[in-house]
This record gives structure tokens, sequence and C-alpha cells, in this order.
């Protein structure tokens, strides 16, 4: 819905080539860098670094035929004012330079990996805004996108519904060009030559959130504003807790037969896959069978319409630089392997320990493990992570005197013992299937193979 701008790699004035770096971007937790889409000069920056910007919005303009405007005629000081408000009202089709247009709807945003298919496709501006578009708001998607090169192969081209165009909005515009409207007192005053209603668009998140609250505080004490991503998550959290009614079960796992494979087999598998295997993928592999035995627990809630999801998307809680966590996805975990799972497993935690996660790592997860034993905690009460309904922490393990059954009576050992913790949406899932689905994830890891092969 908004993406926070973080820095700009450019300036008015700058020339820029296609797919060159402009700027960095924040939506939700991940960082992206935006690129070019054609070679031209910068114009104008409509917003500065930290701006909280919704998506769709004009950033900033490149003008695409500099020559052309190096060898026009001299303007006269008004003609500047009138020229920009010209840009304001131009179609879709003429407006080439900038990465979406508007419809009656509002912007249509075009993300860099639609505008990268298009080029390498040669589909331009103007062919884009003929294909329909199922993201919201119309906006066209991946999906989309390679959809309609498919059928065009085919020779069959879907056109999107035709919009009223931008033009008959120009009449309007003009006069209130002409003619200066006063302002309310409430509105903030215009800061640059761009028309008023593009300055009303977006406000600086740090007004939207402020509410007009002043803080204080008599005694000795230090205020700290929260980060952006602070807040996302606190965000997340209250909205999580708002929608799911939450009940944790938990249970304890014998967990020695993996504890003893791993320590015997983790430089083998180091040698021979070229991988470092932790716990993780191990702990994942346990939860996938068991998801695949209650799938009830890989769903969704949509009013009251249950959607089973039939891919296993596994979220796994991992840290970023700063401290805050974030939940990259496994995708399609159910057909891995455990050399697989080790994989995704190393590569997407060093990618959110170097902040070089992408915005699809994040996306789509179906259920989320989080290893609070990472931290030292035996176990944790998890918030699910929506629109998920369950999320399983498993805690630190720890060396314990045990009682043990077996065929010559009771005996007491030392054993490697967990907590697991499981934090469920009970909505749908009631304490029996949550206990019962837990007890299956105990079961898995406590019966695990030390004979087995990658």
């Amino acid at each position: 819905m908004e993406a926070t701008i973080l820095r700009w790699h450019k300036k008015p004035g700058d020339q820029v080539k296609a797919d060159e770096t402009i700027l960095e971007i924040a939506t939700d937790k991940v960082d992206s860098e935006v690129p070019s889409i054609a070679d031209g000069e910068i114009t104008e920056i409509l917003y500065a670094e930290n701006d909280v910007v919704p998506v769709g919005a004009v950033i900033a303009r490149i003008n695409t035929n500099v020559e052309a405007a190096a060898t026009a005629p001299a303007t006269t000081p008004e003609a500047p004012v009138q020229q920009q408000a010209e840009v304001e009202v131009v179609t879709p089709q003429e407006e080439v330079h900038e990465p979406q247009f508007t419809t009656a709807a509002g912007p249509r945003f075009y993300s860099p990996l639609v505008l990268t298919i298009a080029q390498q496709e040669g589909i331009g501006f103007a062919e884009l805004e003929k294909i329909p578009g199922t993201g919201t708001e119309g906006r066209v998607t991946k999906k989309d996108i390679l959809n309609y090169v498919e059928s065009k192969a085919k020779g069959f081209v879907p056109t999107a519904t035709p919009m009223p165009a931008r033009a008959a909005e120009a009449p309007a515009q003009e006069q209130a060009q002409a003619q200066p409207q006063p302002q309310k007192q409430s509105e903030p005053q215009p800061q640059s030559q761009v028309p008023q209603v593009q300055q009303v668009q977006v406000q600086p998140q740090s007004q939207a959130n402020s509410n007009g609250h002043s803080v204080s505080y008599n005694g000795t004490a230090e205020i700290i504003e929260m980060d952006r991503m602070r807040k996302l998550i606190a965000d997340h959290m209250v909205r999580s807790v708002q929608t799911s009614p939450h009940v944790t079960s938990f249970a304890e796992a014998d967990v020695t037969n993996i504890v003893r494979w791993r320590e015997q087999e983790k430089k083998n598998f180091e040698k021979r896959e070229g991988e470092k295997i932790t716990f993780t993928p191990l702990f994942i592999e346990a939860l996938v069978k068991c998801i695949k035995r209650f799938p009830l627990l890989n769903s969704s809630l949509e009013g009251d319409k249950i959607i089973i999801k039939k891919d296993i998307n596994v979220g796994m809680a991992a840290a970023l630089p700063t401290g805050n966590l974030i939940v990259p996805v496994i995708r399609n975990a159910d057909q891995l392997n455990l050399v697989g799972l080790t994989r995704q497993v190393n590569l997407l935690a060093n990618a959110a320990r170097n902040n070089k996660l992408k915005p699809d790592d994040t996306q789509n997860g179906t259920i989320t493990l989080t290893n609070v034993g990472n931290f030292g905690s035996l176990a944790g009460t998890p918030i699910i992570n929506q629109p998920q309904v369950a999320i399983l922490a498993v805690g630190t393990i720890k060396k314990r005197p045990v009682v043990i059954e077996t065929e010559h009576g009771d005996t007491i050992a030392i054993r490697h013992m967990m907590y697991l913790s499981m934090s469920y949406d009970h909505r749908i899932i009631d304490g029996a299937l949550g206990s019962t689905f837990l007890s299956a994830v105990v079961h898995e890891l406590e019966n695990f193979d030390t004979h087995r092969e990658y």
C-alpha cells in the first residue's frame, strides 16, 4: 500500500540509463532498489528521503527527449508553471517517461519486474495500458503480463476494459490553474510548482501517525521514536491478536536422536553438500510431514470460508542486522529433501542477515516456524503471522535427567530435551486438533531415523 523512500541515488539534472538504480525504497520489511525504465535526465524529484508514499504515486520525472529540450526556444518566467500544468493533464500514451499512468480509478503502478518483462518482450507503455490487471486496483502482475505474452504469441490479445481518458479532466484542472482557489486552513500549503492535486496525494508518515499526541514525562527518561520497521511489526502484531483468538498448546520432545545424528554427520554433510546443517531444516521436515496429515493447519480464513492451501510454504523467523525479526518463506517445502531444505534455510538466513532479502522472499507463507531457543528461551507463546492460522515455536535444547521406559523397567538417563509451543486460530482449530497436531510433530522428532540418508 505504501513505501518509504530510503535514499536517492540521483538528483535533478543527472543523466540516467535504463535499468540504472535511481533510488532505494522500503516496502513492508524489505528494502529494494528501483531502476530507471528509460534513458534520460532527471528533471524533478517530488519526495524527499524518509517520505512515505502510497503505491502508484509519481515520485520523480525523467525527460526522455533531452536533445529536443536543449534546442527548444527560451520561455518566459510564466511558462514553466503553465507547462507543468499541461504535463499533469496529458494522456497516458504521451506520458511514456513515467513508470505508471492514471486511470479513472487512480494511479496504476507497474512493478520493476513487470517493466523488465515488458522491455524484454518489446511491450511499450501504450500496450501495457491495454493489459488486463488482476492485482490490487487493477495492477498488472507478473502472471498477467506472462499470460498476455503467451496469448499474444497465439494470436489472441486480451484487452482491459476501456477507462475514461485523463484528458477529459483537463478543463477543470486548467480552470483551477487559471483561478487559484482558497485553501482550507487544515490543508498543507504547496511547496513546489507541482499542481495541488499531486501535492495532496501523500503526507509524511510522521504526520499521519502523530495524531496530535504529545509525549511528556516528568522523571528521568529517554524518549525514542519507533523506526519504520518497528512500527510495522507493532501494527502487524496488534492486528493479528485482534483478528485471531489465540490458543497455545505446549509439548516436550526428546530430540536426543536428532542431536546425536547431526553431531555425527555435520562434517560429512558440509563436505559433501557444501552447506552447514542446523536444526532448523530438521524441524521444518518434521513439520511438513505432519501438515500432510493435518491439512487444516495449512489454511487461512476469509470471512466464513476456510481456504486450505495445497502448497506448503513454511515461513521461518530470521534476525535482521537491526535485531528485528523477519519471516522469509521456503516455498513448496514438501517437495524438498533435507539437502534442499538446508540450502533454502541457509540462503534465506544469510540474505536476512545481510539485508539482501527480496520482497517476494517474504510472501505467500502458509505456516510459520520460529526458533525461540536461539535466544535461550525454553518456550514462548508466538503470535500468528496473518493470514495464517498456526505458528510453531521450538525452544532451546537442554540436557536433563529423564525417566525412560525400557523392556527391563524404568531407568533415568541424560537426554536432550526441548519444549515446543504452537499458537493457533481458535476460530477454526479446536484444542483437540491443535494438541493432536503438536503431538504428531513431537512423535516425528522423537522417532528420527539415525541411520537415514540425506
